[in-house]
């Protein structure tokens, strides 16, 4: 049977009004016409040619990254000024506050995605990794990653940005390479947790960074539970897969152990009711306290609730490893452990303990990209740099100069408008400076000089609020950046939060779990997931959570 014709899909729609729609379906100008307008445009074969013949005389604005920084910037960018082009592995921005709801079925994984492309977009986006950026010809050599099977630990536009163990399985299979000019370069390439040498985590551990990380932790949760309620698994079995460990007492852990315990309590316990008596919530912090960023009365309020409600909290606690197995001998053949499907993780301060799964939240490694590309400077560029010492434009040929970094961190280091500082490279007792004037490092992955801002979303997005309205309007001396504090919140669980707002005021229990909701509801990007956020809150609050794994 031959497949049906798309007219004859379509139903019994008249042929004249088929023909209309097909009319205005196709575009009326050439690609490249409706790109100069303005007008966005979303052929995934846009080629550089093309950008270049579309420019329209418009300043290019190449952005390495999707997240909080890249993807503010570009959405803001005036379109009849600049040509912004994205390029990052990651085809959107992860909305991270809600993550730890969709890792439990509290939302969907769509309410935490904004894509770059769209219909409304004036952005221009290539699928890739940042390998090389030539300061002087002002390029940046991409490699192509439309396959992104391996995304998950991508947080940006770079490709020394994924995890080391990925990177390395990478190599055979590295994509084609393209060279992309730019008239203004924006860096916010972001970072990657930090696991501090503990052996095992990489390889075992899960992390909450991405939607791809959401999607593992949420489908490992099920399966302890389904692995659990099975006949032929041993009650000594089932208390190592139902002992959940959260390593890192900030915000993100909080919540997530917090989420973890209302999928149980509300869900999870009416459905697996036999199984309520083994399963248990941990979180262990290296530090003497949870909750740091918090008033020291809004974190022993948090204390308090997660003790009500069975969640242990334990504080200057070391892990030191994580195994594949159960407890017991170490020397087990790797084998033989691959046949448990629990991990051991060891603590300091307690010794080997069984456990179903373990989430890594313990704060941020900056990202590779930062020491691989943005190092040394070959050669120094002609124009768009300012020089800040006396004699340092007469260094120019004779000085190495390299970008600088925060020394404990890593970090780029930019002047308060944001821009990339340059300096001596290595231990040159030059204290010859300069600025790269079309170079910007925004996010986690720069610092402003002599500052102390966290390395939050919020500091990313106002970073980047304020540099799209200043390369928007052109007046860069009315004054550099200042983070406004607009202040801390926390989900604890049981519709219960904490919030410290920037001026000191704080808010907790019911109250605080509305602004939560209020909060991040505004904060949402995209009047799509503005009306899907609460559609989801009501249907898993009327029905409950989907428990499917998939």
């Amino acid at each position: 049977m031959q497949a049906s014709s798309p007219r004859m899909q379509l139903g019994q729609l008249p042929t004249g009004l088929l023909d209309a729609l097909a009319s205005r379906s196709l575009p009326s100008r050439p690609i490249a016409s409706r790109l100069s307008r303005g007008i966005p445009s979303q052929r995934r074969d846009i080629t550089v040619n093309q950008l270049d013949t579309s420019s329209d005389q418009r300043e290019r604005v190449v952005i390495l990254g999707s997240g909080w920084a890249g993807y503010t910037v570009a959405r803001q960018l005036n379109p009849k000024k600049y040509q912004a082009v994205v390029v990052s592995p990651r085809s959107y921005f992860a909305f991270t506050p809600l993550l730890a709801s969709t890792s439990v079925g509290t939302l969907e994984f769509r309410t935490a995605l904004e894509p770059v492309r769209s219909r409304r977009s004036n952005v221009n986006y290539f699928q890739g990794w940042a390998d090389v950026v030539d300061f002087k010809n002002k390029k940046v050599t991409v490699e192509e990653s439309a396959d992104n099977s391996t995304q998950g630990f991508a947080l940006s536009g770079s490709r020394a940005e994924t995890q080391p163990e990925v990177r390395k399985a990478e190599q055979a299979k590295k994509g084609k390479t393209f060279d992309l000019a730019w008239d203004k370069l924006i860096i916010t390439v972001g970072c990657y947790s930090q696991t501090f040498g503990t052996p095992g985590v990489k390889e075992h551990a899960l992390f909450l960074k991405d939607v791809g990380d959401a999607r593992k932790i949420r489908n490992r949760i099920l399966l302890c539970f389904e692995t659990a309620a099975l006949s032929t698994t041993t009650d000594a079995m089932r208390k190592n897969l139902l002992n959940f460990a959260i390593v890192g007492g900030g915000p993100t852990g909080i919540e997530f152990s917090a989420e973890l315990h209302d999928i149980i309590k509300e869900d999870l316990a009416r459905i697996y009711p036999e199984l309520m008596e083994f399963y248990k919530i941990t979180v262990y912090d290296v530090a003497e306290k949870v909750l740091p960023m918090f008033d020291e009365d809004l974190g022993k309020y948090a204390m308090k609730v997660f003790a009500r409600e069975g969640i242990a909290i334990k504080t200057s606690h070391h892990v030191e490893s994580l195994r594949k197995g159960p407890p017991g001998d170490s020397n087990t053949a790797k084998d033989v452990q691959d046949e448990y499907p629990c991990w051991t993780l060891r603590v300091r301060e307690e010794g080997d303990i069984g456990v179903g799964m373990v989430v890594w939240s313990t704060g941020l490694m900056i990202n590779p990209f930062a020491k691989k590309a943005l190092g040394k400077i070959p050669s120094i560029p002609e124009s768009g740099v300012k020089y800040l010492t006396p004699g340092s434009e007469l260094s120019r040929g004779s000085l190495q100069w390299a970008v600088s970094k925060e020394p404990k961190t890593g970090a780029v280091i930019t002047d308060d408008r944001l821009r990339v500082l340059l300096g001596p490279d290595g231990d040159h007792e030059s204290k010859q400076r300069a600025i790269m004037e079309d170079v910007f490092a925004l996010g986690d992955c720069a610092k402003i000089e002599n500052t102390t801002y966290p390395a939050t979303a919020q500091v990313a997005s106002q970073k980047a609020e304020w540099l799209a309205k200043r390369l928007n309007k052109g007046d860069f001396d009315k004054g550099g950046f200042t983070w406004k504090n607009m202040g801390v919140m926390a989900y604890i669980g049981n519709w219960n939060a904490i919030m410290q707002g920037g001026g000191g005021g704080s808010v907790s229990g019911r109250a605080a779990w509305v602004l939560w909701r209020g909060a991040y509801l505004t904060k949402s990007v995209s009047w799509r997931n503005k009306v899907l956020i609460p559609i989801y809150w009501f249907l898993n609050w009327a029905f409950g959570r989907d428990i499917s794994r998939f």
